[in-house]
């Protein structure tokens, strides 16, 4: 008998058993298995063919803000009640021998800062009554802007008329009557109507026509 033939061929046979056992144990579901599967799950997670996904991060939602500004209030308009007013002869008037021109004074008598603003207003006071003022066509010149007044601060308004002619009652150049009015009523758009007199006698004028300045913080001549 030949003992190293029968060695051999024992061998063999152990190596192949050992072989198929390798090939059968890869196949397993819990095998370690080195081929294409073992490597896409090496994978990092988001790769390129991976299934896992990372979760979005939850974000606060932004808090509105209120706009912030610097504005103040704005000054009040001066009232009725916050105003005085007084009149006199202007220096500048037309020539003729009527009173021609007047400087209309506003004073802050409030306290506290106002505003005035607007289209002064005129009207002949008849008997001195402002219940029966006569209105004037007023014409405005200059531009209207607010004025601020600080407590006893002042503004002014000039009036202008047409300007009666000649001696004693005198005569109006258009040959209307003269007419005279012991005061007048001057009025600001939301400061009032504010009946006023000349220290001096009184106001002659012709055509119930008067040319007036936007009220000014600078006082007319």
């Amino acid at each position: 008998m030949n003992y190293g033939t029968g060695i051999r061929g024992a061998a063999l046979a152990l190596v192949s058993a050992s072989a198929a056992t390798l090939l059968m144990t890869g196949c397993q579901p819990g095998g370690n298995a080195t081929g294409p599967a073992a490597s896409s799950a090496g994978r990092p997670a988001g790769g390129a063919g991976s299934s896992s996904t990372t979760p979005a991060t939850a974000t606060a939602p932004a808090t509105a803000t209120a706009p912030t500004t610097g504005a103040t209030a704005a000054t009040a308009g001066c009232g009725a009640g916050a105003l005085e007013a007084s009149m006199h002869q202007a220096a500048v008037r037309p020539q003729g021998t009527g009173t021609g021109a007047v400087i209309v004074e506003f004073t802050n008598v409030s306290g506290k800062p106002c505003v005035v603003r607007g289209r002064p207003t005129v009207a002949g006071a008849g008997q001195g009554s402002p219940q029966s003022s006569h209105p004037l066509q007023v014409t405005l010149t200059g531009s209207v802007s607010a004025v601020r007044l600080a407590p006893g601060g002042r503004a002014w308004t000039k009036l202008t008329f047409v300007q009666v002619q000649g001696e004693g009652d005198g005569y109006c150049v258009s040959g209307t009557r003269p007419v005279t009015y012991p005061t007048l009523v001057v009025g600001i758009p939301g400061s009032g109507s504010h009946q006023v007199a000349l220290e001096d006698g009184v106001l002659a004028e012709c055509d119930d026509r008067v040319t007036v300045t936007a009220v000014s913080p600078a006082k007319p001549s």
